[in-house]
């Protein structure tokens, strides 16, 4: 027997790193004569990205490089908020038991001896550099922005680091969550500021700069909190961050309060764009990344992006917690844990986050084979078909693997329902149909009964004696 299988069609979708979860319930396709192609690859494999929820616990503002040397450093804050630590590991998943270096603790009194935050590590021309900020030991929250540099090729080592010093900027104020980021050979720095004559606690601001401790241009307001889901609780724009693709520069922050309110907002440059000029810019209405009470994932924010394994697959990295209900001030829970997800791409170049994803293994969308630019998707509990919705969440699901070689397909967005086949309607329930998942020429077919199984017919999904295949991305 051989898998009678054409597995570039079969398994689109970024390459991966094998994982747990494998495509359980795949039976065999007799296909006599033809070349035994490799086996197909796992649903891990598909997804491309580690499921291990959280990545690291009670680590919030959570900042993953981009693999240098085949390694990934992390940094981000502590709960105590006195030190800057840095681990390091050749797999995302590996960052999770990595040892953590302290490379600096803040001084016992004076400059830089109150709250320390949100750290982030970058590689420029050769050198390691981290842009954190810090209070004083008499106003912990006289918030301004530093900047270590290390020549060492580890940044974890401690004896690299030397202090630059504090990052000037055009005005003496609240100063926090710088990144860096190049583009067309000029290097930037987006920031958030309070600004004298505007009534918010931070806006987001961008300059070029003349070297990686130093502004080169004048600071230009990109953003600031507007909208009513920017403004719940505090008035904040925070956190940014910068991913270029598709002709675009995108850039996502934070913002509201630090609880369940906590949100990710979305502004985009296209990228032949001046970056210097405010009109440049364009913030996206809606918040694109919000708590989640089905998943069960609160306050998602303060991300950075990385890839997968692979060099490919973008991988979106942020903190949230598992509960809603904080005693006191949420600024000192200690359980914002660092937690990663695959990023995904519409047709039109443009992000789609979805949501928080909860626990649960590898995640995967389904195509018909005659449309493969559709998903299956559910709306409401109506199972269908359609053209790259936006909505990415309902068009995810796991298959949750059973003792007797059968699987069910578990929605990722309503992880309390299940596909159901009752007759010919196919639907979201408490209670499962189990399927199975056979190799087919063009894809996978699921069949959910002795000679019976799931059919696409122009964006319905039913039930017929004749399958369609559907691919797995």
């Amino acid at each position: 027997m051989t898998y009678a299988i054409d597995r570039r069609t079969l398994l689109r979708g970024s390459l991966g790193v094998t994982g747990a979860g494998a495509l359980a319930g795949l039976t065999a396709a007799s296909a006599e004569g033809a070349p035994a192609p490799k086996p197909p690859r796992t649903d891990a494999e598909i997804y491309g990205v580690t499921t291990k929820d959280p990545l690291i616990s009670q680590r919030a503002d959570p900042w993953i490089t981009r693999p240098v040397n085949g390694t990934y450093y992390f940094t981000g804050s502590v709960p105590e908020y006195d030190r800057l630590v840095v681990r390091s590991a050749s797999t995302l998943a590996g960052l999770s038991t990595a040892e953590e270096s302290v490379i600096w603790r803040r001084p016992a009194s004076g400059t830089m001896g109150g709250h320390i935050w949100a750290p982030e590590l970058h590689r420029i021309g050769g050198r390691w550099y981290i842009y954190f900020a810090a209070g004083d030991s008499d106003d912990v929250f006289r918030i301004r922005t530093y900047v270590l540099e290390s020549a060492l090729d580890d940044p974890r080592d401690p004896a690299g680091w030397t202090l630059k010093g504090k990052l000037v900027t055009e005005w003496d104020g609240f100063t926090l969550d710088a990144t860096s980021f190049s583009h067309r050979g000029k290097q930037y720095l987006v920031w958030a500021q309070s600004e004298p004559e505007i009534a918010v606690n931070s806006s987001l601001y961008i300059a070029r700069m003349a070297n990686p401790w130093t502004l080169g241009s004048k600071p230009t307001r990109i953003a600031t909190p507007t909208l009513s889901w920017e403004i719940l609780g505090y008035r904040v724009n925070e956190g940014p961050a910068v991913l270029i693709r598709n002709g675009r520069v995108f850039l996502t922050f934070s913002a509201s309060a630090t609880d369940a309110r906590y949100a990710m907002g979305l502004l985009t440059a296209d990228a032949d764009a001046d970056l210097l000029q405010r009109s440049s810019w364009v913030k996206t209405p809606d918040p694109v990344f919000v708590t989640n009470e089905r998943t069960k994932r609160y306050g998602p924010g303060h991300n950075s992006f990385t890839v997968a394994e692979d060099g490919k697959t973008d991988v979106l990295v942020y903190h949230a917690r598992d509960y809603r209900d904080i005693t006191g001030d949420p600024l000192y829970d200690p359980n914002r844990h660092t937690r990663v997800q695959k990023l995904y791409w519409h047709e039109d170049g443009t992000p789609l986050f979805g949501i928080p994803v909860g626990d649960g293994g590898p995640i995967v969308r389904l195509s018909p084979a005659d449309a493969p630019q559709w998903f299956v998707r559910h709306t409401g509990d109506v199972i269908e078909a359609a053209r790259a919705p936006r909505d990415l969440e309902k068009t995810q699901f796991r298959f949750i693997p059973a003792a007797d070689g059968t699987e069910t397909m578990q929605s990722v967005d309503e992880p309390a329902k299940f596909v159901t086949v009752t007759g010919t309607t196919v639907s979201l329930s408490a209670t499962g149909t189990p399927v199975t998942r056979v190799a087919s020429r063009d894809g996978v077919t699921v069949r959910v009964a002795a000679g019976r199984y799931l059919r696409h017919v122009k964006g319905t999904i039913t039930v017929s004696d004749r399958a369609t295949a559907f691919l797995l991305s």
